[in-house]
């Protein structure tokens, strides 16, 4: 019988932060008008990519702890984590914007930002062949460029931000790609990527996880200006 983890995951991604926004100082249900939209422009174009992946044997799921419902060959599961992942880590977003009296990476934020893309380039360029390598890190590294080109403000808290997640998106790719548990929830295939893990976690799952968030803060500082 299928044992449901990544749902489980999916529900315990999204309940502490999904408490906490209503704390007086975040009060992060307020922008929830900004990020619902932005969500569901990030997520059509996450979930037309995943479709793809998936559907060329990039990567896959293993139906062992899955619900066994899927859309357009992708669990419900996956689509949810589309929504609960980015709202987890925007949250904290919200919270540094909201408690910091300083930006501790405000000189800093843009030479590490360009050191960044031009690494993702390179990597890219070499490894061309492999296909989540070269997409992803592609697709990060020219939407990085853009944004520093356009001098936007909060790039630098989105970075700290970033850095913050790092620690509990370890917890929960970990669980996803096969730590603590006999088999992955999530499976890849390393003709496409580098082989390089952390744990079990493939490298370009950090920058994977980078991408989606500046795609969604950036969407939704947008829709701020719009409302």
């Amino acid at each position: 019988m299928a044992n449901p983890v990544y749902l489980y995951l999916d529900l315990l991604t999204l309940a502490f932060p999904f408490l906490l926004s209503f704390d007086r100082k975040v009060a992060f249900y307020r922008q929830w008008k900004y990020f619902f939209p932005a969500v569901f422009v990030m997520g059509t174009f996450f979930i037309a990519k995943d479709v793809l992946f998936a559907a060329s044997g990039i990567w896959g799921f293993n139906d062992r702890y899955l619900l066994g419902i899927r859309w357009f060959g992708l669990p419900v599961e996956e689509w949810m984590f589309f929504v609960v992942v980015p709202y987890a880590i925007v949250f904290i977003y919200a919270c540094l914007m909201a408690y910091l009296r300083f930006d501790p990476l405000l000189k800093v934020y843009r030479p590490v930002l360009f050191a960044m893309s031009f690494l993702l380039i390179l990597v890219a360029a070499i490894w061309y062949d492999r296909l989540y390598t070269s997409v992803i890190f592609l697709l990060t590294a020219f939407l990085m460029l853009y944004n520093l080109y356009m001098r936007k403000p909060w790039l630098s808290m989105f970075l700290l931000a970033y850095l913050v997640s790092l620690l509990p998106f370890l917890l929960v790719n970990g669980v996803l790609t096969g730590s603590f548990l006999d088999e992955p929830i999530v499976w890849y295939n390393n003709s496409h990527n580098l082989g390089v893990r952390l744990f079990t976690i493939p490298v370009e799952d950090t920058v994977y996880s980078l991408m989606m968030f500046l795609m969604t803060v950036q969407l939704m500082e947008w829709f701020r200006t719009r409302y």
